[in-house]
């Protein structure tokens, strides 16, 4: 039985440099059910990507070394994570940034900060739920 929920677990890469707010997001997600890893940079985050083929990558855009931007232009621009569904986690809450993030770059959902944890949870489910199985 255990082998059968590890199995439907869905996996989630978090790519955030504030370790406070990685932790947070894993204790509400992992109470969930939800397998989450921490990446502290977007160069850091691509390469997790890359290794464990998550089901979910949350997002922050403003990071040092690689935005958030780059790191989801880098995603769409590769085959094997084009559709992989991203959701923004980000304190830039102005309403252009968020007009921008889900109606121009296409990601599936945008969460500004500070959030309450049963939102985020509901924006997971939500994209999830709408996710199309990859193909082995």
């Amino acid at each position: 039985m255990a082998a059968e929920s590890e199995k439907q677990a869905k996996y989630i890469v978090y790519v955030e440099d504030d370790a406070r707010t990685v932790d947070l997001v894993k204790i509400v997600l992992r109470r969930e059910g939800y397998v989450v890893t921490g990446a502290p940079n977007g160069r850091e985050g691509l390469k997790l990507i890359a290794e464990v083929k998550p089901d979910l990558v949350l997002l922050d855009l403003m990071m040092p070394d690689m935005d958030g931007w780059e790191v989801y232009q880098t995603l769409r621009a590769q085959d094997a994570t084009r559709d992989l569904p991203v959701i923004i986690i980000t304190a830039k809450a102005a309403s252009i940034d968020k007009v921008l993030g889900l109606h121009i770059a296409k990601v599936n959902d945008y969460i500004t900060k500070p959030f309450a944890p049963n939102d985020l949870v509901q924006a997971v489910r939500k994209v999830l739920a709408h996710r199309t199985p990859s193909q082995p």
